[in-house]
């Protein structure tokens, strides 16, 4: 069916050039009018033949007619369509852009939410550890002070009972010392695990708040290399004259 459709293609090609040979020929052959580059040539031949040019015609050359009658349209189509298409690309880089900020906006304000929990939580362990530290130190120097008072009394009237225990009473009295020295290296010890225990915890928050600063911050420079890609599509869509799809990457 090809070969045939290609055979009758040159038929009509063929025809095309003969009539074209015979309205040259009329031509040269047409009697001149005196004085004039002109001729007289019979109408109806020509007609006839141009007829025939006419019908011999591919209708390629017809649809290609159609295309110039119609360039403009087609134009002004195309360009709108391409209007459309690199306006929607603007908007949907837009909304991209809004989406990626509004994300990174909600994971500074959890993170920051998190960070002050995590130091709001630190900060009462820290001062509950004090309280408790203080509370344990001054119980204990106010037990080693009573105690302290009483082998005082207990020694005074001793001393005014028999002299020797007296000195008996103030020797074992003094050797009560201890109980505050102890008291006292207890307290010291308590404070410095608590101020040990807060710095820790302290620590572990700023890690947290580090870490999660250093995930956000991955993230603002993948969206904004999302973003110069997808303006690096539009610009080039915009030099072609055609719409180039724009992948965007989350």
């Amino acid at each position: 069916m090809e070969s045939c459709a290609g055979e009758a293609e040159e038929a009509r090609v063929y025809k095309v050039f003969e009539a074209l040979d015979e309205l040259v020929t009329i031509l040269e052959e047409a009697r001149g009018v005196p004085m004039t580059s002109s001729c007289v040539v019979p109408r109806g031949d020509i007609l006839e033949l141009l007829d025939e040019v006419r019908d011999a015609l591919p209708g390629e050359v017809d649809d290609a007619q159609d295309v110039l009658d119609r360039k403009d349209e087609i134009v002004g189509k195309a360009e709108h369509e391409a209007e459309q298409t690199i306006s929607k690309a603007n908007l949907e880089a837009e909304k991209a852009v809004e989406d990626a900020r509004a994300e990174a906006e909600r994971l500074v304000a959890d993170a920051r939410a998190h960070a002050e929990a995590l130091v709001a939580d630190a900060e009462a362990e820290a001062d509950r550890t004090v309280a408790a530290g203080q509370a344990k130190f001054d119980d204990l120097v106010n037990r080693s002070q009573d105690e302290a008072d009483r082998m005082i009394q207990a020694g005074r009237e001793s001393y005014e009972r028999q002299v020797e225990d007296g000195r008996l009473e103030q020797a074992r009295l003094v050797s009560q010392t201890d109980v505050v020295q102890a008291a006292h290296a207890e307290s010291a010890r308590v404070l410095d695990a608590t101020a040990d225990e807060a710095a820790r915890q302290r620590g572990e928050c700023d890690e947290y708040i580090d870490s999660k600063l250093g995930e956000f911050g991955d993230l603002l420079t993948h969206t904004l290399r999302t973003v110069d890609k997808g303006r690096a599509h539009l610009r080039g869509a915009s030099l072609n004259g055609s719409a180039v799809p724009f992948d965007y990457q989350g």
